[in-house]
């Protein structure tokens, strides 16, 4: 059986991509090969705006719009030019990066922030209209935006230009790609996990360490917020020593002071804990963003498996016709079949319709073996664009990983010496009493 060999990458994009059409999507670009966007041009998603309007089915709804900004780098020396600026709604960016998944199925294509907060420790509000959680959405907004920009292949696509630069007339644009038509349906890919005969291992592994990815993402996001929660209350029941510090001073004339000191202390050690947490949730959705490339990682598995088995069948389907055009020819019958049962009950073909059948037959085989040889291309060049940006994609996320975990840790340490400052200051107090 045909096997084609291959790599990871994000995305369930179109089955009948060819090899000629994924070098054309490379090739639809507005800059030279190995330039990126960012190198070019400043991108940020600046504020988030609450609106209200109308839906599609003229119901009322409140929904938020975010600024999206570009300016370019370039600019002559001593200027600074105003930026130009466009609103776009959460659906929008949706659908930008749904177009680059099927466009660009040999990519892994970043992931969108959390449409609603998930991993959310009891304090923290898990309403998607929450001001705390549309700025932290803002945030992933410009972080994907800056993650597509500085793609060396994506970054230079015609559509996502339009999308930073055209606040009317982009979707048109999107849908005119038929991008949409090319989309493999769930099923179709689900089907073709079960049945393909030959899975190209190192899928395979990719597909367990991206199940693996979101289980430890996901058991280090759910401790957290225990870890939050339970920081949260320590925090705050320290305010119950200022409390109780300052009540205590109002009996005392000699103590007074220093106790009244050492509760203030403790007042800005509670509240200090908001803070903390917030900074703590920046973290937090640093380790989202690769919680959500994992399923990213997957839909490339997906891609391969429904690829591998189009060729499966395709050479399946040769070797069946190729078996036919054996038994015409020597007139026996390997298998049972109907048309054996035929035979038997009405008598062998004649010479001139056995002859009919053959010329068929050998333009099928013919025919089919252009299709096999095509499937192996298309995954032979799928394999090797995906193999390129897996790579790319890996050296990523141990950069970015190790680098939000080493000022997590930091960030520990420091709250940690804000804690013994805070008791150091008390016991000072204590001592002048």
């Amino acid at each position: 059986m045909a096997d084609c060999d291959s790599e990871e990458i994000a995305v369930i994009g179109n089955t009948d991509l060819t090899a000629a059409e994924l070098e054309n999507n490379k090739n639809n670009t507005m800059a030279e090969a190995g330039t990126t966007l960012l190198r070019r041009m400043e991108i940020s998603v600046a504020e988030a705006e609450k609106r209200t309007g109308k839906n599609a089915v003229n119901m009322q709804e409140t929904y938020t719009v975010y600024l999206v900004e570009t300016r370019p780098i370039d600019a002559a020396e001593g200027q600074n030019p105003a930026p130009d600026s466009l609103w776009r709604r959460y659906s929008e960016f949706e659908l930008l990066r749904n177009y680059l998944l099927v466009t660009y199925p040999f990519i892994v294509v970043p992931p969108l922030p959390e449409k609603r907060a998930e991993f959310v420790w009891h304090k923290l509000s898990a309403d998607n209209m929450d001001p705390d959680f549309v700025e932290r959405r803002r945030a992933g907004l410009e972080n994907f935006l800056l993650r597509v920009a500085s793609h060396p292949i994506l970054s230079n696509d015609k559509i996502f230009h339009h999308f930073l630069a055209e606040e009317h007339g982009w979707k048109e644009a999107v849908f005119e790609t038929g991008f949409q038509a090319k989309a493999d349906s769930r099923l179709k890919a689900l089907n073709a996990t079960f049945r393909v005969k030959n899975p190209d291992k190192r899928f395979t592994e990719l597909k367990h360490y991206s199940d693996e990815l979101q289980s430890v993402t996901s058991q280090l996001l759910r401790v957290r917020a225990r870890v939050a929660d339970r920081l949260y209350g320590v925090y705050k029941v320290h305010g119950n020593y200022g409390r109780v510090f300052s009540e205590w001073s109002a009996i005392e004339k000699e103590m007074g002071d220093g106790l009244q000191s050492a509760g203030h202390h403790m007042d800005a050690y509670a509240t200090s804990v908001d803070d903390i947490l917030e900074e703590e949730e920046h973290y937090a959705d640093q380790l989202k963003e690769y919680l959500f490339y994992a399923e990213a990682l997957r839909a490339v598995c997906r891609k391969h498996e429904l690829m591998q088995y189009e060729l499966e069948t395709a050479a399946q389907d040769l070797a069946s016709k190729k078996q036919q055009r054996e038994e015409l020819a020597t007139g026996t019958i390997r298998t049972f079949s109907l048309k054996g049962m035929t035979s038997k009950l009405f008598g062998q073909e004649t010479p001139e319709q056995r002859e009919a059948k053959l010329s068929v037959l050998e333009e099928q085989i013919a025919e089919g073996e252009e299709l096999v040889k095509e499937k192996n291309a298309e995954c032979e060049e799928y394999v090797k664009n995906a193999w390129v940006d897996i790579e790319r994609f890996k050296e990523q996320k141990d950069r970015d990983l190790k680098e939000a975990l080493i000022s997590y840790a930091i960030m520990q340490i420091s709250v940690c010496k804000k804690g013994i400052q805070v008791w150091t200051n008390a016991k000072e107090c204590f001592s002048k009493m």
